[in-house]
């Protein structure tokens, strides 16, 4: 009898390990979505405000993802100040900063410029987006690990 059970329970299991990997893998879908449209959102804003000449939006973009992954990541950390699920790291992390930085663009967008012979915006936009993301990643790092010190809830 309990070999019949366990071939008739095989398929639940199989269900059940299938669901957790669905559940992030729809969780970061929602976060790519979310972030995707606050990329295209906060991009226009920047480039109607300022102007097309510099990818401004672009390089705003890529410098706030840095800083939110950065403090994201270090503030739910396994040894964190809050604690979040695996489901809830790769919502916002892989969704919604893969969703929201603008790697892809970053680089199309500098490839145009030096093409267009604009060589001081295409390296300036090289320098900035490698200088300001790695320094807002430090940052959000940093200050993530300054509230987990902190003591109290």
């Amino acid at each position: 009898m309990k070999v019949a059970n366990r071939r008739i329970l095989a398929p639940i299991r199989s269900i059940r390990d299938f669901a957790m990997p669905l559940q992030i893998y729809l969780a970061v879908a929602l976060g790519g979505a979310l972030g995707s449209v606050a990329r295209y959102a906060l991009s226009g804003a920047v480039a109607n405000a300022f102007g097309q000449t510099f990818p401004w939006g672009t390089l705003i973009v890529n410098v706030t993802g840095s800083f939110v992954i950065g403090f994201f990541g270090v503030l739910t950390g396994p040894d964190a100040r809050v604690f979040v699920g695996a489901t809830m790291r790769q919502f916002v992390m892989v969704g919604v900063c893969g969703g929201y930085t603008t790697f892809s663009s970053f680089s199309l967008q500098t490839l145009n410029l030096a093409n267009d012979g604009e060589w001081l915006y295409a390296g300036g936009n090289v320098l900035g987006s490698v200088v300001l993301c790695l320094a807002f990643v430090w940052l959000g790092a940093i200050s993530a690990a300054a509230l987990n010190q902190l003591k109290g809830a």
